[in-house]
This record gives C-alpha cells, structure tokens and sequence, in this order.
C-alpha cells in the first residue's frame, strides 16, 4: 500500500489486540486473539495491530498465529509493535513472517519531557535512532510504520525533524499520536496541517493519527485530523485501550458513513458521491463489539454511541410518535447499518445441525466442527427453555461458547438456597485439574455471594471481586443473562463471561472462567510489558 493508493478514502488500523488489551482486566489469551482477529478480517479493517511480540511469548505467539491464520493474501495487514531497538524490530519481523502482508511499527518518544525523564537522551540520539532503526525494519518487512510518541507535545520543529528523517529511511506511514489525549480538535488539525507543510518529504508517506480519549475528544480530534490530511485512524473496538480508552472504530466508520457528503470534498470527492471513505462492512460493527466486549469482560455502556442498547431506542413520547411516522425524524442511521435486526430464529428443538450451522454463517459466525457442537448442545438446551430465540440469543451462546478459557477447574454442580428470612447458602461441586471432583459449602450475603464463596474454599486462589454485572440478552423472563466480572490479584486483573438462563449458573461460570485465567496466569508466571511505560534504555540499542 502507497501513500497514493489511499488520498480519496481512509484506511482504518485497528489496534484492539494491541493497545486495548492494555486496559486493566483486558488480557486475552492467544485463541481469543485469534477469534477477535478473524472477526476484525469479517469487519474490514486494513491493518491489524495484533500485539507488541517482544512483550512476552504470549504475544509473541499471538501475533505469529494471527499472521498464520488471518493474514492470508485477500486478508488486512498484519501489524507488530516495536520499540526502536534492534531486538525489538528483529523479534516482531520473525513472528510476523506468516503473513502475506506485514508491517514493523517502531516508536521512541519525541517530547522533551519523555526525553527528559524516560529516555534520559537528547535530540540528536533520538533522531539518530529513529533513522537508524527504520532503515533496519526496512531491511527486514517492506512496510514500516513509525511513530513518534507523544507527538502532541513535542516540539513542532523537532518532530518535523524526526519525521523528515524517518521517511527518509524508509517509513511508509508515520503516525502521529496524542499519547495522554491532550490536544484539542483544533491543535490537532493544525498538528497534521503543519506536518502537511513543513516536511518536505511527506509526499512519500500516509499520514496516521492515534489519540487517547482522556479529555473525551479522541473522535473529533481524528476526524478533525482526517480534514487536514490525515488518512490512517488507528482505533479499537468500543474505544478500549488505557485509561480513557482510543478512538472508537464503530464511532469513526459511521461518523464518515452519515457524514460522508461533508467529508467528500476533504478527500478530493465530488460531495454527493455515495462510495464508502473506508472498506468497514459496517453491518459487521454490532457483532464485533459484542465479541470484544465479551472477551475482555468490558461491558458497553447503554448510552455508548453507534453500539450501545439505548443508541436505537426512544423513550419520550414525542420521541416514539416521530419515529412511528418516519424514523428521519429522531433517527439518522438504520439499526440495520450496524447489524441489528429483530429477526426471530425459525429453528425449534427439532432443528438440525445443518440448519443452525446455517443460521450461524447467515449471522458471520464461522466456528469450527467443535465449536459448533457445543454450540449446538446449548442451542438446544435453550430450545427446551424457550418458545422463541432470537439472534441475539444466538449470539450470546456462540459467544459464551467460543471463549477460550483455560479448562482447568469445571463447574459440575451449584446449588442455593436463599429467602428473605433464610440465610443464602450455597454447595458446589467442581472437577479440579488432576480430575478430582470436590464439593464444598458456604453462606453470604446472597446466593451469588455464596456461590462464590463456595468456590472460593474449592479453588483456594486468593482473589479480590472488583467488578459484577448482569445483563439481559433480550426481554422477557425467559431472557438469558449474561454475566460479566472482573477479578484481581496483585496488579493484575482478569475477567470472565457466561451466559445462561440461570443468572445464578451464569454467575458461577463466569466466576470459574475468571479463576481459570487466574490459575493459568500464576503457573505460567509470564510477564507483561507495556510498551508506553517502558525505558528505552530497558533493552540497549545499539548505534552507528
């Protein structure tokens, strides 16, 4: 890809896997990388940030099977995170050598307090390593980004300094990235603006924005950005990512969707031109932030633009008698735009395999023969349960049951008891990993408490509970409930999901799939790096 090859639309780099497992209780393990990753190629995004390889054999791993699996011929980018150190960029070129389509992205800080304080270096030696080590990763990949870390406060003439002298090297995309969401939209476009006019190389480039949501302005300032010649969006799903999140990918792609008559002319197209700015199959963005929302145990708020429950309902009556008449009057996209529908499933409990295999492909599920068995045994335990099931009933068994969480301590049994004059007691029995079935008992201050303290006496990890949520699927009293916490131990933290009919079975699974994380994690004992809070200096490069 060529900076020519993209002036009339915007390529979208997703960097979910990436930049927004960094958010606390966020941690993937590699399937469920690989499930996001796959549904991410379903979506549409050009390029997938699929880790930082050097982190950590997980990632490492991750990022390799990614580029195995998605990174096929027809498939996005596949993009690994470097420092701009040699065993970084060395690291990240190896595990991204399945793919068909690779790209390095480097980084080192360029505002003088980060110069000051982490690099502990001048001017001059950060310039010479970012030339240095972009011409290395273009020794190694074809296709090398570069970033220079937090761009937002470096000084203008240095960074257009950095800049000149990275493309020179060989950078195909430079990013620009307001690493604390600090800018405005305004100073964001003149940023890009200046960097426009004042690097006289530039030409030679795709100009890429990244910008966290600290101040809540993470969207404007990128579309602000697109305005003024930016044409790569680094984002996430459902804007994760440290402390205040990234800019949204949903909120991006249907921003330039509706108000892409506006943003035509930006892009050198005549305004009423009604061609896409971005390849997103939008109807792919519901299901997406489901999936990723699921996995990494971060609930949607309802009032979240584009993907949260309440972004297609009305209340006010005013509200409901417009909409009744014409949905324009309150409405400025189709739920359909992003996925939604109101679809009832025709399969019954005599419904084949083929049949809900079928309906799956019809929803974008593609699962394994495996997969689909087990999805298929919970399809009709709830056909049992229900008269009619819905595709978000749907979704929410597949989901439930293509999460990869280690299989080391099985629920078999829970039971409670509880009332408003009886103390809530709960017995549970799990098969630990050696294979021995245990039972244990417990009271709390209700069922879910003491479920969770039966389980506790069974497991016997320590653990702090710092997040419980419940959610219904659908309406109804027949609803299945999907059940979402997150866990701590030490610094870290640790999430789980289930969904059942049974909120209290749904409770213990998700607490069991949390643990399960937990019990992986202390005996693999393997350590996490974050690349934005990690010296340079940490791994030494070496200069000529």
């Amino acid at each position: 890809m060529n900076a020519q090859s993209s002036n009339d639309r915007i390529i979208i780099f997703d960097t979910t896997l990436r930049d927004g497992e960094q958010s606390p209780g966020a941690t993937l393990n590699v399937d469920e990388k690989l499930t996001i990753a796959r549904q991410l190629a379903r979506l549409g995004v050009d390029v997938i940030e699929a880790g930082f390889p050097y982190s950590s054999p997980g990632d490492f791993e991750a990022v390799q099977k990614i580029a195995q699996t998605v990174g096929t011929p027809d498939g996005p980018i596949i993009c690994g995170l470097a420092r701009a150190t040699k065993q970084d960029i060395q690291t990240a070129a190896e595990a991204l050598k399945p793919a068909a389509r690779s790209r390095i992205h480097t980084f080192i800080a360029t505002s003088d307090i980060h110069l000051k304080y982490k690099l502990k270096k001048n001017r001059d030696e950060v310039l010479a390593i970012a030339e240095e080590m972009v011409s290395f990763a273009k020794s190694l990949v074809d296709d090398v980004e570069f970033s220079p870390e937090d761009a937002g406060r470096s000084d203008p003439e240095f960074l257009y300094a950095v800049l000149e002298r990275a493309i020179a090297a060989g950078a195909t995309t430079v990013n620009i990235p307001d690493t604390v969401g600090y800018l405005t939209p305004s100073e964001f476009g003149a940023l890009i603006r200046g960097i426009k006019e004042n690097v006289p190389n530039i030409d030679q480039a795709i100009i890429s924005v990244h910008g966290h949501n600290d101040l809540g302005l993470a969207v404007a300032n990128f579309l602000e950005a697109v305005k003024n010649g930016a044409r790569q969006l680094e984002c996430t799903i459902n804007g994760i990512g440290e402390r205040a999140g990234n800019a949204a990918l949903e909120e991006l792609v249907m921003a330039l969707y509706v108000r892409r008559q506006y943003y035509n002319p930006f892009l050198g197209r005549p305004a009423d031109s009604e061609e896409p700015l971005t390849n997103i199959d939008t109807r792919q963005l519901y299901k997406t932030s489901r999936l990723v929302s699921n996995l990494t145990g971060m609930l949607v708020q309802p009032n979240k633009a584009i993907v949260g429950a309440n972004a297609f309902a009305h209340e006010s009556g005013i509200h409901q008698d417009g909409v009744l008449k014409n949905k324009l009057t309150y409405e400025i996209m189709d739920a359909q735009l992003i996925g939604l529908t109101d679809n009832q499933i025709v399969l019954g409990k005599l419904s084949g395999r083929n049949a809900f295999r079928s309906r799956l492909k019809e929803l974008g599920f593609e699962l394994t023969d495996q997969e689909l068995n087990k999805a298929f045994i919970r399809f009709k335990e709830l056909a049992d349960k229900k008269k009619e099931i819905s595709d978000r009933d749907l979704e929410a068994i597949v989901n439930d049951e293509i999460q990869q969480s280690p299989d080391l301590f099985k629920l078999e049994l829970v039971q409670v008891s509880c009332g408003d004059h009886a103390c809530p007691t709960a017995t549970v029995t799990l098969r630990t990993p050696d294979g021995k079935e245990l039972t244990d008992a417990a009271t709390g201050t209700g069922p879910v408490d003491a479920v969770y303290k039966a389980i506790n006496r069974v497991v016997n990890v320590p653990n702090q509970l710092i997040e419980f949520s419940v959610q219904s699927v659908t309406a109804g009293i027949d609803a299945i409930g999907e059940v979402t916490i997150r866990l701590r131990y030490d610094d870290r933290f640790f999430s789980g999901h289930a969904a059942n009919t049974d909120i209290i079975v749904a409770s213990a699974q998700a607490y069991i799939n949390a643990l399960n994380r937990l019990y992986a994690a202390l005996q693999r004992q393997e350590p996490q790096m974050n690349p934005q809070h990690s010296a340079l200096e940490d791994v030494t490069p070496v200069i000529s």
